[in-house]
């Protein structure tokens, strides 16, 4: 059996021999404000996508992207680490299926460290932010926010922590709006919250993902929505519908009239205007439990 650093080594050598073309390369920062659960986001997709093999804890301080003495003793990152990782897009919708290799930069949350963001921000094609559902829109949070908005940076948005006490998904959707004026698309409701939390719900595909028992998050099945979510569903569905077809005239025309586009027509769409950092496709879950992530690494 091979050592965890042979397996570590070995790792290093399959992804600098995995070549895959330049489209289907994501340079992607994770920021937030301390302790909204960055790192551990971070980890989670690290170990989705197979580059490491166990799940690493900021509180035991196991973390691959926090590597410092400093960084593990206090639990916070201090300067940015970059790692690669593969995702394969399991289905041809809005972007075409196959192997995409992602560049994650886990970045610092404190304050004190504000420069080594907005370093790493400068070379990013897209960012995750990272919002904790109880606190919400955080003071470092906006600071972060104003310096994508600086470099124009594409991002989407991640709330995190819905197993937490005090989890509020609508009161961060409305922090969004009111203290960074941005325009959060919601592609995901959770399925309770705090204790209860278990699941999200796709609105544009009107598709739940419950996770089981699985300690690790790995396994996750289909289900039907629950039946006291479904008028939920369907407002924030028409919601979201409305703020794509505000960004595009095809999609605008088919709404006015009555027709509702087809899901791969709204997301090309939405794609277009997150891009342009007209919206912010919005997705929930809680990534210490390992629950929502998985929809992240396809967003």
């Amino acid at each position: 059996m091979p050592t965890p650093q042979q397996k570590a080594s070995l790792a290093q050598v399959v992804t600098k021999n995995r070549e895959v073309a330049q489209e289907k390369i994501r340079n992607i920062g994770v920021i937030a404000h301390i302790d909204a659960g960055k790192t551990t986001t971070t980890e989670r997709i690290l170990f989705y996508t197979g580059r490491t093999y166990k799940l690493g804890s900021v509180d035991e301080g196991t973390t691959v992207t926090d590597w410092m003495e400093q960084e593990r003793e206090r639990g916070i990152t201090i300067v940015s680490a970059a790692i690669t990782a593969f995702w394969t897009f399991p289905q041809a919708s809005s972007v075409d299926a196959g192997e995409y290799r992602i560049n994650i930069i886990d970045t610092p949350g404190h304050v004190d460290f504000t420069a080594e963001v907005e370093r790493s921000l400068r070379v990013l094609d897209g960012g995750i932010t990272v919002l904790d559902a109880e606190e919400t829109v955080q003071s470092q949070t906006e600071t972060v926010w104003r310096q994508a908005d600086k470099y124009k940076v594409p991002r989407i948005i991640f709330i995190n922590k819905m197993d937490k006490l005090g989890a509020n998904f609508p009161g961060t959707l409305s922090a969004i709006r009111d203290r960074l004026g941005a325009k959060p698309v919601v592609m995901a409701i959770p399925i309770g919250a705090e204790s209860s939390f278990k699941g999200i719900v796709f609105v544009l595909e009107r598709k739940a993902l419950i996770w089981g028992e699985d300690e690790t998050g790995s396994a996750f099945s289909e289900a039907e929505i629950p039946a006291d979510m479904k008028e939920e569903v369907e407002n924030y569905r028409a919601q979201t519908i409305e703020a794509i077809a505000e960004t595009d005239e095809g999609i605008l025309e088919k709404y006015v009239s009555g027709q509702e586009p087809d899901i791969i027509e709204l997301k090309k769409a939405l794609r277009r205007a997150t891009i342009k950092g007209e919206l912010f496709p919005t997705f929930c879950g809680s990534s210490l439990r390992n629950k929502g992530v998985q929809p992240l690494l396809d967003a």
